[in-house]
């Protein structure tokens, strides 16, 4: 590796929060405000994403926008800022804001059905921005395998606390917390392996 190959490996930024913290990087903010705002910012669009929703009858499981939000912002902000973007909306929550689908708050979502769902918030953020991490959002197929772990991790901790809490079997556990929202997710899937990585070519552009 020449000095030059070291310094780009130096400067290179990792995730489009990255990019975004450098351009906007000022002597007198420091970069824990940065992250700071990045993280609330997350938790907020999340918040605002959840509110989008709509139910269906073969499932008790809303539909929302809020896992894409999940992943898209994990995505962007990496490991460390993703997880702990969506550990601040879970709290949030928690503590009673309406920031949960359909308006919802309160300690006790988390000991419901979809409590599992919203604790796999939290890993799947953290999951999907280590993953960002190692350039898998740069192309339209590893945003594909990025955004589908990220949306298996949530599935496989929210689907075994909606079977228990609601006592279902289960194949019905499956189907109703997971295959259902099979094509949904698979149409937010499409939607940011195309986005994302269209912005890493704009950015490689400038």
């Amino acid at each position: 590796m020449t000095a030059q190959d070291a310094g780009r490996a130096v400067t290179e930024p990792e995730t489009l929060a990255d990019v975004l913290t450098i351009a906007l990087a000022r002597p007198s903010v420091s970069p824990m405000i940065r992250d700071g705002v990045l993280v609330v910012v997350g938790a907020v669009l999340t918040a605002l994403a959840a509110q989008v929703s709509f139910t269906a009858p073969w499932t008790h499981v809303p539909y929302t926008l809020q896992t894409g939000s999940v992943l898209l912002v994990g995505t962007a902000l990496g490991p460390r800022r993703g997880a702990l973007s969506m550990a601040l909306y879970v709290l949030a929550g928690a503590v009673g804001l309406p920031v949960y689908s359909e308006g919802a708050s309160g300690l006790a979502k988390l000991f419901e059905f979809t409590g599992g769902y919203l604790i796999g918030f939290i890993l799947a953020g953290g999951l999907v921005g280590w993953l960002a991490e190692r350039h898998w959002d740069r192309s339209p197929l590893g945003m594909v395998g990025l955004m589908a772990l990220g949306t298996l991790l949530i599935y496989a901790i929210g689907v075994p606390v909606l079977a228990f809490t609601l006592h279902l079997d289960a194949w019905t556990a499956i189907y109703s917390g997971a295959v259902v929202f099979l094509p949904w997710d698979a149409l937010k899937a499409a939607v940011a392996a195309g986005l994302i990585p269209l912005a890493w070519w704009l950015i490689g552009r400038r």
